[in-house]
C-alpha cells in the first residue's frame, strides 16, 4: 500500500534533481551578473532611467534647436539625484547641459554627438565615472553624457534587466529538457528495482529456492536485496525442519495406530468397540492428511494427461460406501463423456475425495451429496448441510482451521484441496447458505 508514508522515490528524485539544476542555472546567471558589475560602469544602474527621462523631455524650440522640457519625470530625477549632471546632444552637434560638469569632462561636451556608447573612468584628474548612452526621442537620436549617479540604483538588477533575452532563451531551452529528461533518467535507473519488486511479489511461500536477482541493481540497493535473499534462505531452512518433523511424526503415528486397530479388532462386538474404531480411523485419516499436506509441495508430475470425468467418478465410487453408511445419498453427474486436462491423477482424486469427506463430516448425516463435472472444466461438490457462516468462508481453506473447535478432523482437508488446485494452476470457490454448501474447483 502506498500513501503519504511511502512517497514515490522516482517522484522525489525527479523533482529534487530538477530543482537543484534549476537553482544552479539561476545561480550561474546571477553570478555572471554580479561578476559583470565589477568590470562594467557603475552608472549602468541609472542608464535606463536617465535615458527615459531625457527622451520624454526632448523637444525643439522655435528655432528648431534641441531643448529639454521640465517634465515631471525629469524634475523628479533631478530632485532625487542632486549630484546629477548631463550633456544631451543631437547627432548634428546641438547640445543641452545640466548640473556641475566636472572639469575633466567639460572639454568633451562639444564632442558628445560623436559617441554612441562609452564608459569613461580611470582618469588621474577625477574619480568621477561618466557614461555616454543614446536614446531615441521625438526629435531623433540623442546622445547623452552623464555622471554623478555611480552610487545610485542596483547594477545587478540593471544587468538582469538588460540581459533577459539571453537568460530567458537559455531557460526556455533548459527547463523543458530538465523536467523531461531527468524523470526519464531516474525512471530508467529505477527500472531494475521495479523488476526486483515485481519478482518479490511473485514468490510463493511453499516454492523454495526462489531468490531475487542482484545483477544490475544499484549498489545502494543491493545490500537490501541480498539481506532479503538471506532471510528467504533462513525461512526455507526452518520450513524444511518443520516439514521434516511433521512428516516423521506422521510416519511414526502409523505404527501405533495399526497396532491399536489390530487390538481393537480382537475386542468383543459392541457400541464401545465401534466408537473406538471410529476414533482410531479418524486418527489414521488425520495422519494421512498431514503427510499429504506436507508432501504435496514436493516434486509432483503435473504434466500428465488426466480425464476429469474419470477421476471424479473414481473418487465418488471409492467414498460412496462411507457416505451411504453415514446416512447420505450420493450422486454423480457429468455434462461430457471425457474432459482432459494436464495434472496429477492421484492428487486430483485426493482433492475430490477430501471435498466429499468434508461434506460427510459436517452435514449431520442427512441429505444428498452430489458431484458434478461441467464442460468448462469445473468439478463441483454440493451438500445440503447447515452451511458455513459468512465470516468463516475465507478461513476454511487455512491449515488446521475448523469452523467449530469440537468438529471432527484436523482442519487439513480443504487446505489440502486448495494446495492441490493451486499447484495445478486452477482456482477454488465456495458458495454457502443455510440450505447447503457448494465448493467448485476450476482447472
Amino acid at each position: 500500500m502506498t500513501g503519504k508514508s511511502n512517497p514515490s522515490l522516482w517522484w522525489r528524485l525527479s523533482w529534487q534533481l530538477s530543482l537543484v539544476i534549476v537553482a544552479v542555472v539561476a545561480a550561474v546567471i546571477l553570478g555572471l551578473c554580479i561578476w559583470a558589475t565589477t568590470i562594467m560602469s557603475p552608472n549602468i544602474a541609472m542608464e535606463e532611467e536617465i535615458g527615459s527621462a531625457i527622451a520624454g523631455a526632448a523637444a525643439r524650440d522655435s528655432r528648431g534647436r534641441l531643448e529639454l522640457k521640465e517634465t515631471p519625470q525629469l524634475r523628479a530625477l533631478k530632485e532625487q539625484i542632486s549630484s546629477l549632471w548631463y550633456v544631451a546632444a543631437t547627432v548634428d552637434g546641438v547640445s543641452v547641459s545640466y548640473g556641475a560638469i566636472p572639469p575633466a569632462y567639460a572639454e568633451l561636451a562639444h564632442l558628445v554627438h560623436l559617441f554612441d556608447d562609452a564608459d569613461i573612468r580611470g582618469s588621474a584628474a577625477t574619480n568621477e565615472v561618466a557614461t555616454v548612452d543614446s536614446a531615441e526621442t521625438a526629435v531623433g537620436e540623442v546622445r547623452i553624457l552623464f555622471g554623478g549617479v555611480a552610487d545610485k540604483g542596483s547594477p545587478v538588477f540593471a544587468l538582469l534587466a538588460k540581459a533577459y533575452p539571453i537568460y530567458i532563451s537559455l531557460l526556455a531551452v533548459a527547463l523543458p529538457a530538465i523536467f523531461l529528461a531527468i524523470p526519464r533518467i531516474v525512471g530508467r535507473a529505477l527500472t531494475r528495482v521495479s523488476d526486483v519488486a515485481e519478482k518479490a511479489s511473485q514468490i510463493e511461500p511453499r516454492r523454495h529456492g526462489t531468490r531475487l536477482p542482484v545483477d544490475g541493481i544499484p549498489k545502494e540497493v543491493a545490500p537490501l536485496v541480498m539481506a532479503f535473499n538471506g532471510t528467504l534462505g533462513r525461512l526455507e531452512n526452518e520450513a524444511r525442519k518443520r516439514q521434516r518433523f511433521l512428516i516423521d511424526a506422521a510416519h511414526e503415528l502409523r505404527t501405533p495406530i495399526a497396532i491399536m486397530q489390530l487390538r481393537i479388532d480382537g475386542m468383543t462386538e459392541g457400541q464401545e468397540r465401534s466408537r473406538i474404531l471410529d476414533d482410531v480411523a479418524r486418527l489414521a485419516d488425520t495422519a494421512e492428511q498431514l503427510l499429504d499436506f506436507e508432501r504435496n509441495d514436493q516434486a509432483v508430475d503435473l504434466d500428465g494427461t488426466v480425464d476429469l470425468v474419470e477421476i471424479a467418478q473414481t473418487a465418488v465410487g471409492d467414498i460412496a460406501p462411507l457416505a451411504i453408511s453415514a446416512g447420505y445419498e450420493i450422486s454423480f453427474h457429468r455434462e461430457v463423456e471425457r474432459l482432459n486436462r494436464s495434472g496429477s491423477a492421484p492428487a486430483l482424486t485426493r482433492a475430490i475425495g477430501n471435498l466429499v469427506r468434508n461434506a460427510i463430516d459436517h452435514c449431520g448425516g442427512r441429505g444428498e451429496i452430489s458431484v458434478t463435472v461441467s464442460s468448462r472444466g469445473e468439478i463441483s461438490v454440493t451438500d445440503e448441510g447447515p452451511g458455513i457462516p459468512a465470516d468463516h468462508q475465507e478461513l476454511v481453506f487455512e491449515p488446521f482451521y475448523r469452523v467449530t473447535p469440537k468438529s471432527q478432523g484436523a482442519g487439513l482437508g480443504l487446505s489440502l484441496v486448495k494446495q492441490i488446485v493451486t499447484n495445478h494452476g486452477g482456482r477454488i470457490s465456495l458458495q454457502s447458505s443455510p440450505h447447503g454448501t457448494k465448493v467448485t474447483i476450476q482447472l
